[in-house]
């Protein structure tokens, strides 16, 4: 239980992990009528065993504090590599050693099993990244009102913090980055303003393929571009500077709406995709393309799922939620024919054509949302022998995993970025007969609380 230190500050015992990372306390406080209630409050930058002085953040209803004092530090704190740290948005868990990280991961995914009573002995230990900094091959920046370019800060969406460093993305796109920043100051350009719907520069997306070397840099604007003296510095600063850069892009986007999206693309250099590669198979990828962000340990995701499914030359198998074919083209070497199915139909298109750009000619893509497009398959390609699914942060649902059972598929392999979608989806393949053989957690985003699994669940033969 907490002591008060004065109305709105108090002594905090830190007693675990929310659903976030951050940590948890319990404090009794009076309401407006003076009576003492118990309240559980959010302690970001806080680990559990620690003893914390922490001052409420208004509005109270969040019931959020800020740490001003670490008590009793535990002993796998660190010192955060990173100046932004605590400030920007993107990392969340620096202040973590990372053999402790990797340990929590565990316990998260072992503990959301327990509670929908599945035996938490078939999670494994959650497998590690080689290297814990300078992982993502993408990242999405933003351009505050007077043009400076930076990441959210934590918390407050609409200020942007300016970038100094990155300790997750490559020094070469930090560098990039960097160069497009002082571009825009040197040559005054307007940064979008959220509240007044004005400004010309709103976003930068930085792709940059660990395995081929290219970089994509992609501008997202409000106008379209016009030949100017500041147009030719950005084309020459980046051809100088960055001769990795084989993509420059310049996008519109005269949406109201604050998003990475583009009614127009404009290829300022080069070509509108790059190269990438992962396991083995050649990709093209777009500005709008999704794509594991960190290659290394994806490629340990297709490892596993091979490993689980172990698929046979006689099988037939889909791939629901099957992007631009990262698990899809692996597996389709493996089978004898093979289903992907995809709501995003540029996503289709690409996984296609990546299919016949690595001659890969056993495989059948639909676009269609997973209820639907798993229902029409069905009926045309028949029931499978292996099912692999790898959903949005918001899971499958109820419908699709039960039309899923029903099809009755001897090994399904669900690939998952949300370990609690994850649990409360497998809970309906229960009676329909399948066991949970085993789940592997795999850490693809080091120094923040997120994790993926690969689980793999048979069907009991009577």
């Amino acid at each position: 239980m907490a002591y008060k230190y004065n109305d709105n500050t108090f002594i905090m015992e830190i007693t675990q992990f929310d659903a976030k990372g951050s940590g948890r306390a319990v404090i009794q406080r009076e309401n407006k009528q003076g009576k003492r209630k118990k309240q559980h409050i959010t302690i970001p930058y806080t680990l559990p065993g620690e003893r914390v002085q922490a001052t409420l953040v208004p509005p109270y209803r969040n019931r959020v504090a800020k740490p001003d004092q670490i008590i009793e530090a535990h002993p796998e704190r660190i010192e955060p590599a990173c100046l932004h740290f605590g400030k920007c948005g993107g990392c969340s868990w620096q202040h973590i050693s990372y053999a402790t990280q990797l340990k929590e991961k565990t316990s998260q995914v072992k503990q959301l099993l327990e509670e929908q009573h599945f035996d938490s002995n078939v999670v494994q230990s959650t497998i590690g990244a080689d290297e814990a900094w300078y992982y993502r091959n993408k990242m999405e920046f933003t351009f505050n009102k007077a043009g400076e370019l930076g990441l959210h800060e934590k918390g407050n969406y609409q200020n942007i913090i300016p970038l100094e460093t990155c300790f997750i993305a490559s020094q070469e796109m930090v560098n990039a980055t960097t160069e497009v920043a002082k571009w825009a100051q040197a040559h005054r350009l307007s940064g979008y303003d959220k509240e007044t719907k004005e400004g010309l520069l709103r976003h930068l997306m930085v792709r940059h393929s660990q395995a081929t070397g290219e970089m994509m840099l992609a501008l997202f604007a409000t106008e379209s571009p016009v030949e100017s003296s500041a147009l030719s510095d950005l084309k020459e600063r980046i051809k100088d500077k960055f001769p990795s850069v084989t993509s420059l892009l310049w996008l519109e986007n005269r949406d109201i709406a604050d998003k990475v999206q583009a009614q127009q693309v404009h290829v300022l250099a080069g070509r509108d995709f790059i190269y990438d590669e992962l396991a083995g198979y050649r990709y093209r990828l777009w500005y709008d393309t999704f794509f594991q962000t960190n290659p290394k340990q994806a490629e340990k995701l297709v490892e596993l799922a091979l490993e689980m499914a172990q698929p046979q030359a006689t099988d037939k198998m889909i791939d629901l939620f099957c992007g631009v074919g990262t698990f899809s083209l692996p597996f389709a070497s493996r089978v004898s024919q093979l289903a992907g199915i995809e709501i995003v139909e540029s996503s289709i298109a690409s996984a296609k054509r990546n299919a016949s750009d690595n001659g890969v000619h056993n495989t059948l893509f639909l676009a269609k949302d997973a209820r639907h497009g798993l229902r029409k398959m069905l009926e045309t390609f028949g029931n499978p022998d292996v099912l692999l699914l790898d959903p949005p942060r918001s899971g499958a649902g109820g419908k699709v995993m039960r039309r899923i059972a029903r099809s009755k598929p001897k090994r399904i392999v669900y690939v998952s970025c949300n370990p609690r979608t994850l649990v409360s989806d497998i809970k309906e393949f229960v009676p329909f007969g399948y066991q949970l053989e085993v789940v592997q957690p795999v850490d693809l985003f080091p120094q923040t609380y997120h994790v993926e699994c690969v689980a793999l669940l048979q069907r009991e033969t009577i």
